[in-house]
Formats: structure tokens, C-alpha cells, sequence
């Protein structure tokens, strides 16, 4: 009796053994992605983060005397610039920011009726980029003389 040899491979292992393949490397892909997407839009909020800090950091630099205030809701007006609007940060392209700064209380004098103006300030600046829609970063201080 004569037993044929079975060797080599039939077409079903390899068809498994493509699928498996293209499984895995398909994962890999995946991962990969994702891995730098979330490394790019933690770069992006660093970096707008940064901006805000540099902004909060210039107001309190210049003073509030720079800054004409947000008083009974006017615009807050920066070198006769409206800081409402979005305004393209310098040097960083694609990066936008506003800046408001309010009264922190409407205080009265008393016999008058004048606030207290340029006492104290909340700082609010608030740094727009876009990374899969439009993104923000606000940071907020309270400042005073």
C-alpha cells in the first residue's frame, strides 16, 4: 500500500492566514493613528495654552491703562483693536485669540454714582485654533492695582 505524502499548504490556510494578517496590521494602523492624533492635539492645546499665559502675562505687563474695559457692556478695545472679534495671534499661524477684561464688582461710591474703576480686573483671554473642528483654550485671573 502506497500512502500519497500531504505535504505543502492548501488554499483555506493561506486565505486564514491573509485574513490574519490584514487583521493585524489593520490594528496596527489604527493604533498607530490614533496615537498621533491625540500626540497632535495635545501639541495644539500646549501650545494655545502658552499663548493665553503670554497674553495674561502682557496685561499685566502694560497695565489696565491699556485696556479702554468692558464697562457697561462695551466692547473691550486693545490699541482701538475690537478684542471680541477673533484676532490672529502673531507669529503663530493659525492660533486666534480674544481678550476681555471686566470689573470684578459693580461697588458704588457712596453719594456718587461712579464705579470704582481700574481696581480690580478679571483678565479673561481665550485662544481659538482648529484640530478636528474648532477648539479653545480660556484661562481667566483677577487682577489689581
Amino acid at each position: 500500500m502506497i500512502i500519497k505524502s500531504e505535504k505543502g499548504f492548501t488554499v483555506i490556510d493561506i486565505a486564514i492566514s491573509v485574513i490574519v494578517l490584514f487583521l493585524l496590521v489593520t490594528l496596527v494602523a489604527v493604533l498607530t493613528y490614533n496615537i498621533n492624533s491625540t500626540s497632535k492635539e495635545v501639541e495644539y492645546k500646549t501650545e494655545a495654552t502658552d499663548i493665553a499665559i503670554n497674553l495674561i502675562e502682557q496685561v499685566k505687563a502694560n497695565g489696565f491703562s491699556t485696556y479702554s474695559g468692558k464697562y457697561n457692556g462695551q466692547v473691550v478695545e486693545v490699541d482701538g483693536t475690537n478684542t471680541e472679534e477673533k484676532q490672529p495671534v502673531e507669529g503663530k499661524e493659525g492660533f486666534y485669540q480674544t481678550i476681555t477684561v471686566d470689573d470684578y464688582a459693580d461697588d458704588f461710591q457712596e453719594g456718587e454714582n461712579k464705579k470704582l474703576l481700574d481696581v480690580v480686573k478679571i483678565v479673561t483671554v481665550k485662544v481659538f485654533y482648529n484640530f478636528k473642528g474648532e477648539q479653545s483654550v480660556e484661562l481667566s485671573v483677577v487682577l489689581s492695582k
